[in-house]
């Protein structure tokens, strides 16, 4: 039996580099920036986020099992706090978030938050 962390940590960093891929090879079609709005920062940071807030959950599935959604919960409070920190002041110094820049830090968001929930989900289930 493979080790969950280290499953997921490869899954997600498959779908995140695929995902982030397509993202490039959309905005070269429609001629937009590849690479502004921070979009390699948001696709790293948000993996990062992602295999850490699974990792701790994994970590301490023993001691704190009752307790996983709540930090589950609070890893996306996490997730949201370095969003405001690290991408908002950017975006908004314009006092405008364009389109571009919602998606650059969305798209990897979103993937993220559906991979992690779905594992964790499918993870958990195995374990009671």
């Amino acid at each position: 039996m493979s080790n969950p962390f280290i499953s997921f940590t490869k899954k997600a960093t498959a779908i995140l580099a695929v995902a982030f891929c397509l993202h490039i090879i959309v905005l070269k079609a429609f001629q937009l920036p590849l690479f502004g709005n921070k979009i390699i920062a948001a696709y790293l940071i948000n993996l990062g986020l992602v295999v850490l807030i699974f990792g701790l959950l994994y970590s301490l599935r023993n001691k704190q099992k009752n307790q996983l959604g709540f930090l589950f919960i609070t890893g996306s409070i996490l997730k949201f706090a370095v969003f405001f920190i690290v991408f908002y002041p950017g975006y908004k110094a314009d006092d405008h978030i364009t389109k571009l820049e919602f998606a650059a830090f969305f798209v990897p968001y979103a993937l993220g938050l559906i991979v992690e929930t779905i594992s964790l989900v499918k993870w958990l289930n195995k374990i009671d």
